[in-house]
């Protein structure tokens, strides 16, 4: 059993203050730019052209995420205090949304700049992959996303919540990592465009529909929003992989 009570704010100055949240997407960001101005010219592409992909990426994963989240997980808190829709800082992204708001940024960015979009996305699963993994460990900071209660040794005492929790932010985070070392050895060979890119998507499904099982969320025959989300998502890509 662990006691888990970390403050998310890392330092405040009056109303302003940065928490470790925010910081951890920064630093996905930061990978994701790393990566790719790395992977530039096989892509056609300049150092400009990188730092206008990572803008349409931030504006895409921001309201994608946030639009899920109000829309799907929590309408009926957002609806009641709409001033908190903006508070993206106290957390509350959907994984999903991120995924949806990253897939239109990069068609955007591919059109405007006339490069393949297969060949974008290949480029981009991996570092999406390590800035999910960074980012689950960013909801353990901020005390979110809850996973049932249990008797594991290794469960987490959240403060102001009932139960020893299992620590499905760590769970989730370790499954992209696996993600990631797979999608690693896959990008050193040769494939079809787009084949990094729906594998990787087919496990971000495959793992979160399995470990959603140890997740804290309303289910509606049996099932969370998460599972059918992920399903869908499953469905989709594991079609193109299969052509």
């Amino acid at each position: 059993m662990i006691n888990f009570d970390i403050n998310p704010v890392l330092f405040k100055i009056g109303v302003f203050e940065i928490r470790y949240y925010g910081i951890i997407y920064v630093l996905g960001f930061l990978i994701a730019f790393l990566y790719l101005n790395n992977k530039k010219e096989k892509l056609g592409l300049n150092k400009d052209d990188i730092y206008d992909l990572i803008f349409y990426l931030i504006i895409g994963i921001i309201i994608g995420s946030r639009l899920f989240e109000v829309l799907f997980w929590n309408p009926n808190y957002y609806f009641n205090n709409l001033l908190d829709i903006f508070k993206i800082w106290e957390g509350g992204l959907s994984f999903h949304g991120g995924l949806v708001g990253a897939l239109i940024s990069s068609y955007l960015f591919s059109k405007k700049k006339n490069i393949k979009i297969l060949k974008l996305a290949d480029a981009l699963i991996i570092p999406t992959t390590i800035a999910l993994a960074s980012g689950r460990i960013g909801n353990l900071l901020n005390s979110e996303i809850y996973g049932t209660i249990t008797n594991v040794s290794w469960c987490f005492n959240f403060a102001n919540v009932e139960g020893c929790r299992h620590p499905y932010q760590i769970y989730s985070s370790l499954g992209h990592i696996l993600t990631f070392l797979i999608l690693l050895k896959l990008s050193k060979k040769n494939y079809k465009e787009g084949y990094l890119f729906f594998t990787g998507m087919f496990l971000f499904g495959l793992t979160r529909f399995v470990l959603d099982f140890l997740r804290e969320d309303p289910t509606w025959v049996g099932l969370t929003l998460g599972h059918y989300f992920s399903l869908v998502l499953m469905i989709i890509t594991g079609y193109f992989l299969l052509k």
